[in-house]
């Protein structure tokens, strides 16, 4: 198979070549954007159902610190101990989770749809290679996935440090703070850095995903060759087939249309029909083939040579040959002028008036 170089893959990729991209779970998707919405959704849970949280976790240290006494840990109780306190954590726990679970699955789908590829979990051997790897590492694609890292750490650091030298003075205050305030005041911080990086986080995500598609549009490109060769792999043969039926129809309406004007019609007699049109006045120095058929064409031709007064002469080598040899639309060849010629005459003496 022929080697392309980025530069000769100018075109855009066809339907089929998405189609197949798809099958092998290559689709355009940022998974910093995935990172960012579970983030954001993680956060926004809390932020409206952390207080119910802590009310039913402190429920449970409640019950807790006043059964420990009645509380016997051994190797039996204890599966049965974590079960208990798996069942009571559950509850609070799952809205958290649905919700992130759900800001994942929702990110992927309104970025690429829905994607199910066996071919993308069959393990393959040359994903382990490790000449691949060691190019990957140094791979254009690698360097910008660490500019990339290395922007974010900078910049999330950034924000951290100044909001919290803003909140600086603050903070001294926080020995002589009850302990609902402390939780407050530093739950506020907290959530102030969360939603400025987050903000932070979604911009750089979205830059993230328009790279990432348009990366993913230039590595699906193809060669025109490529494309050529894939149309005419793709072609649908019934539809190719109905086109070129539309066309002969179209052909043999014209072909029929002409038939009227025919100077005479060579018949087999009953098997080929040949119309030939010849004038002195004519553009054509030759007699002209204008129409011809077999079996039920011929019997429509020598039809319409009827109905519009076309002489009908029957020369069975003649009609073989001119059936055989000629296309519509060609001039007859000299080897036939002789043959023609007879015809005509037999035709022009046909027309003469009678004395």
């Amino acid at each position: 198979m022929a080697e392309y170089s980025a530069e000769d893959k100018t075109e855009k990729a066809t339907e089929h070549k998405r189609r197949r991209a798809r099958e092998e779970g290559s689709v355009a998707r940022s998974m910093d954007l995935n990172s960012v919405a579970v983030l954001f959704a993680g956060v926004m849970a809390l932020q409206f159902i952390s207080g119910a949280m802590l009310v039913k976790i402190a429920g449970i240290f409640h019950y807790v610190y006043q059964n420990l006494t009645k509380i016997s840990i051994t190797p039996l109780s204890l599966p049965r101990q974590v079960m208990g306190m798996l069942k009571l954590s559950i509850p609070i726990l799952a809205p958290l989770l649905l919700l992130v679970m759900a800001a994942g699955l929702g990110i992927n789908f309104v970025q690429s749809g829905i994607v199910i590829s066996a071919k993308s979990l069959t393990p393959r051997l040359n994903k382990i290679n490790p000449l691949k790897g060691i190019k990957k590492l140094f791979s254009s694609r690698s360097l910008v996935e660490l500019t990339k890292g290395i922007l974010k750490m900078a910049l999330v650091g950034w924000i951290g440090y100044a909001i919290i030298k803003k909140n600086l003075q603050d903070f001294w205050l926080l020995s002589g703070m009850e302990m609902g305030e402390i939780i407050g005041f530093m739950g506020r911080i907290m959530l102030e850095i969360y939603l400025k990086i987050g903000v932070l986080l979604i911009v750089l995500a979205a830059a993230d995903y328009l790279y990432q598609k348009w990366s993913y549009e230039k590595n699906l490109r193809m060669t025109k060759q490529e494309v050529k060769d894939e149309t005419k792999q793709y072609e649908n043969p019934e539809l190719k087939g109905r086109i070129r039926s539309v066309q002969r129809q179209i052909a043999r309406r014209r072909m029929m249309a002409a038939v009227p004007k025919a100077t005479v019609v060579v018949t087999n007699p009953t098997l080929i029909a040949v119309a030939l049109r010849y004038s002195m006045q004519d553009k054509y120095g030759a007699p002209v083939v204008i129409a011809k058929g077999i079996r039920k064409i011929a019997e429509r031709i020598r039809e319409i040579a009827r109905q519009n007064a076309v002489p009908i002469i029957e020369n069975k080598p003649l009609a073989r040959s001119l059936y055989d040899t000629m296309e519509v639309g060609q001039e007859i060849p000299e080897a036939l002028y002789h043959a023609v010629a007879e015809i005509l005459a037999q035709v022009f003496k046909m027309k003469q008036p009678v004395a």
